[in-house]
């Protein structure tokens, strides 16, 4: 059984994951204070996935949503304890090559912007269903990257003319080597 790719991000209340497979149909979802079980069929391949991760802190299964999407489920779990940041998502140290960071969900601890502390969990969820799950952003980065490479190159020979018409201009003031 494959280990889905999952990522999260966090605020001072809420902990967001989304485990990105696309198409689940009935998936089995298992979630108490300590740890979050995910097993289900999906992907374009139909693959069988499951996951199991042991929290590093507590959250409220009774508080917290998830929301099973074309691409992805998302879940915001409410933290029991409000405050600080926790330092990872597992209560395990180790790396896990499945779990990454969502930058696009995430914001830092000190950040002064909070807009609504994570107060109106159900407006926050509904927010991140007009996302239409971030998952499938992993076939677009690749093409948005190449975009950004061609880019750089395009502006390359430019810059290059600019420099020659620079460096000749130097040598004038230059007396001639002995």
């Amino acid at each position: 059984m494959a280990t889905p790719s999952v990522s999260w991000a966090q605020r001072p209340k809420l902990v967001f994951v989304t485990i990105n497979v696309s198409d689940v149909v009935n998936p089995e979802i298992t979630l108490d204070k300590e740890k979050l079980h995910f097993k289900g069929v999906g992907g374009p391949d139909k693959k069988a996935y499951e996951v199991s991760m042991k929290f590093f802190k507590e959250i409220d299964p009774d508080k917290s949503k998830y929301a099973v999407r074309p691409r992805c489920i998302e879940f915001a779990l409410e933290k029991v304890e409000e405050g600080p940041y926790w330092d990872r998502l597992l209560e395990e140290k180790t790396k896990q090559h499945w779990l990454k960071v969502d930058f696009s969900k995430w914001k830092d601890e000190d950040s002064e912007d909070e807009g609504g502390d994570g107060d109106d969990l159900a407006q926050m969820m509904q927010s991140m269903g007009g996302m239409g799950g971030m998952g499938g952003m992993g076939g677009m980065g690749m093409g948005g990257m190449g975009m950004g490479g061609l880019g750089g190159g395009m502006d390359m020979p430019e810059m290059g003319d600019e420099a020659d018409d620079e460096e000749d201009s130097d040598a004038e003031d230059l007396p001639d080597l002995e």
